[in-house]
């Protein structure tokens, strides 16, 4: 045995139980608001209490903490802490990535531990609707900032034709919507096209309903609870399914229900995460990322439903192509991807 390499994997422990500890400062931030505060301009921990209105005791370790893992900056003359430009557009800013959000899920699937441990035993399912609500929030909250980011000016131009048919007034089904924010961008950019959201979790739905009446969209953005095999409508000029499809127990079903509820000359777009077919192309800190998620979601979702499959966050191009070319689809290509994304186009 070499020491040396003891000692270097002792130090990668290191930095992930920090990380993983973090997670949860993390999450406090977001919930009282002191990353938007900080953002504000540098304070000592006293002036940040006076800011914020928290104990100066609790945001000094909080901050010192924050500093340590290189997401607050620290200024040892003045004893001030403060965000960097590029911190702030993370950890604070409407316009950036939502990094706290994705925190959140984090948190949220880990409450699941103990039943995952015993699904590991038993080889049975977790289903989506039985995680805490942090998941269902945190989800929605950091895949908008990505969706809002690529959807509308990357996403629909990389699709052939389809910009133009939403542009004169298409119709639309988000499948899988969640929360509803994929189908209220659609149709915040598309003021002539409608939107029929579904997602079998009634609880996601009743908040998407929600948003749409506060956004003055209800009229043109409808939500159902439906699985993703059994959708209403037919003759949809585009049905979108956004990192949902590897979460399905039954992808095959669901695909050809899309085919059905396609027009003629409808259009796919199936988003999902960014993985090769190649198992040892995905060993890095993305995949990582991804396997640990679909350890606690997507394959316990999976295993939780009918139809055999469990496809998991790192599918790949290949498995999804099969799925979609057994369901009849003779089109298939990838259209746009991002750092985290696939985005394929399918076609009858």
């Amino acid at each position: 045995m070499d020491g040396e390499k003891v000692k270097e994997f002792l130090g990668r422990v290191v930095a992930d139980m920090a990380a993983t500890e973090a997670a949860g400062s993390v999450v406090v931030g977001q919930r009282l608001g002191l990353y938007r505060a900080l953002a504000e301009g540098p304070a000592t921990p006293e002036e940040f209490a006076e800011r914020t209105g928290c104990h100066p005791r609790y945001l000094t370790e909080w901050l010192r903490g924050q500093a340590a893992g290189g997401y607050v900056g620290y200024e040892p003359e003045t004893g001030r802490f403060s965000l960097s430009e590029e911190q702030a557009f993370c950890l604070a800013s409407p316009e950036g990535p939502n990094v706290p959000a994705a925190f959140l899920i984090a948190l949220g699937m880990l409450r699941s531990e103990p039943r995952i441990t015993e699904a590991f035993r038993t080889g049975a399912g977790v289903g989506w609707h039985e995680h805490h609500e942090d998941v269902f929030v945190g989800c929605d909250a950091f895949f908008r900032a990505g969706y809002t980011a690529e959807l509308i000016p990357h996403w629909i131009p990389a699709l052939e034709g389809v910009e133009a048919k939403l542009t004169a007034g298409g119709r639309v089904a988000d499948v899988g919507c969640g929360l509803g924010s994929s189908s209220l961008l659609l149709a915040e950019a598309y003021p002539h096209t409608t939107v029929l959201g579904s997602d079998y979790h009634t609880e996601s739905i009743a908040l998407a309903r929600k948003r749409a009446a506060e956004a003055g969209l209800a009229d043109r953005v409808g939500f159902e609870v439906a699985g993703a095999q059994d959708f209403s409508g037919t003759d949809f000029d585009l049905v979108a399914m956004f990192d949902c499809l590897h979460d399905m127990g039954d992808p095959l079903g669901a695909a050809r229900r899309v085919r059905g509820a396609l027009a003629p000359d409808g259009t796919w777009l199936l988003v999902e995460p960014l993985a090769s077919d190649r198992v040892e192309e995905n060993l890095n800190p993305l995949g990582r990322l991804y396997y640990s998620a679909s350890t606690f979601l997507c394959v316990p979702s999976a295993l939780s439903q009918p139809g055999g499959y469990a496809l998991g966050a790192q599918a790949g191009g290949a498995a999804i192509r099969d799925v979609v070319t057994e369901a009849g689809f003779t089109r298939f290509r990838e259209a746009a991807r991002t750092p985290f994304n696939l985005v394929y186009e399918v076609r009858p």
